[in-house]
């Protein structure tokens, strides 16, 4: 098979090439001229761990291309894949412009059968959209195309993307025709022998699954951080309330553990845009809308303990931030607790010094020199004041407590994700917050 990805930023690169993985020939388009002489390179434009060695793989096995141009990707290919981004509109709805602009061109120039499947997040109706703009454009070529449409929402995690991909816990696939049908069922046959099931349904209900899930994972976090704000109040440990529910089948360990907030790419945006879709249905989506209520106030958690800590009085402080990107493994900066907390540090009067083992040059574009830059973890806490833990990177779980004391000009530690001991902490010399446990038990 043949096959098109257009867009080649996280879903469209990873995408592209797990399917060159697969013995597909795969051509991955973008309209960033020099993202595309880099990828030809073997430079790659995120950060992905396995991502660089599988992409140079199948280049040598003369499997993924790159591309600057949808009308030379298109010839020959079965399947064209819409992976371009959907960003959010002022009012929360996500932005088709992209999506559309690909459909549009592709309308240009189609000559033969070809599924066009939406791989990016997109609200339901998205794919009807897409068809009517395909279809506009082989009308004003006055010509007669068949073609179908199809959705395939992906569902990769940041920092696992490789295995999700490749080994999914289902695939999903919206068709409306047998031939489309039957496109993709060829397409994911390497998936299926392998034991990973296949869901086809209609359209709609694809597109809209995608949101369904993301929501209920951010509501799963939102529902465990009010949890763990109880806990401080009522003087639990949300530790042992969380292994407690947890070891309950119908509720699950996963997505149960109290952080600084969720952030990324996908939670945040995913959440505003099924709101925004409810909305202009005139239905109210109550929980979600109090989910990211919660998950708003839940990235400033760390700011007000640190800040109570010294009476109100951060001015001239020298705060230390261990993790920079929303999560670890990626060096993805979208909506990260970090950009919230520094933002109010700063505010308050403090200086702030950061490290992140591979999001720092993400900071310097997305915030510039506001903040200082270490050299590594215990460099950044030089002459600190305090420690804010917000991105749980495994370098930062065993920690050297005799170095710390010696660094550091006080010895607060505030643990955003829970990765420490409090009664540790405390032998140590060190005052210790933590999200919904006893601190210094």
């Amino acid at each position: 098979m043949k096959i098109s990805v257009v867009g080649s930023g996280y879903v469209g690169l990873v995408t592209g090439t797990c399917f060159a993985e697969t013995g597909v020939t795969v051509t991955c388009v973008d309209i960033d001229q020099k993202k595309i002489a880099n990828l030809k390179k073997g430079i790659i434009p995120i950060y992905e761990p396995g991502l660089d060695d599988l992409v140079k793989r199948n280049v040598e096995k003369g499997r993924l291309f790159f591309t600057t141009s949808l009308k030379d990707s298109l010839v020959d290919a079965d399947v064209l894949f819409i992976a371009v981004g959907t960003p959010p509109d002022e009012d929360g709805s996500a932005d088709l412009k992209y999506v559309l602009g690909v459909a549009k061109e592709v309308g240009m120039y189609l000559d033969h059968y070809m599924v066009v499947v939406t791989k990016s997040t997109v609200p339901v109706g998205t794919s009807h959209k897409v068809k009517k703009a395909l279809q506009d454009e082989l009308n004003k070529r006055g010509i007669i195309q068949q073609f179908d449409v199809a959705s395939n929402p992906e569902f990769l995690k940041e920092g696992n993307a490789i295995e999700d991909f490749l080994k999914p816990d289902r695939i999903v696939c919206g068709v409306e025709s047998e031939e489309a049908k039957i496109m993709l069922e060829k397409l994911y046959k390497p998936f299926v022998l392998n034991g990973h099931p296949i869901l086809f349904m209609d359209i709609p209900s694809s597109e809209l699954t995608k949101y369904a899930a993301n929501a209920m994972l951010a509501t799963k976090i939102s529902f465990m951080n009010d949890i763990a704000s109880l806990c401080e109040l009522v003087g639990a440990d949300v530790n042992w309330v969380r292994k407690g529910i947890g070891s309950d089948s119908r509720i699950g360990n996963k997505f149960i553990y109290p952080g600084a907030g969720y952030g990324g790419s996908c939670f945040p945006k995913d959440v505003k845009a099924i709101i925004r879709t409810s909305d202009e249905y005139g239905h109210s989506l109550k929980i979600l809308k109090s989910v990211e209520e919660v998950n708003d106030k839940q990235k400033e958690v760390l700011f007000h303990k640190i800040n109570k800590h010294f009476n109100g009085n951060l001015k001239g402080k020298k705060i230390a931030i261990w993790g920079l990107s929303f999560k670890p493994n990626t060096d993805d900066m979208r909506e990260a607790p970090a950009l919230v907390i520094i933002k109010m540090l700063l505010e308050a009067g403090a200086t702030v010094r950061v490290y992140d083992p591979v999001a720092m040059q993400e900071s310097v574009h997305r915030i510039g020199n506001i903040v200082e830059y270490a050299t590594d973890a215990y460099d950044a806490t030089i002459d600190a004041d305090a420690l804010l833990l917000v991105t749980e990177w495994s370098e930062f779980r065993m920690l050297n407590f005799p170095m710390l004391k010696k660094l550091m000009r006080g010895h607060v530690i505030v643990d955003g994700r829970n990765i420490y001991e409090p009664e540790e902490m405390k032998s140590n010399g060190f005052v210790y917050y933590c999200i919904g446990r006893k601190p210094n038990a």
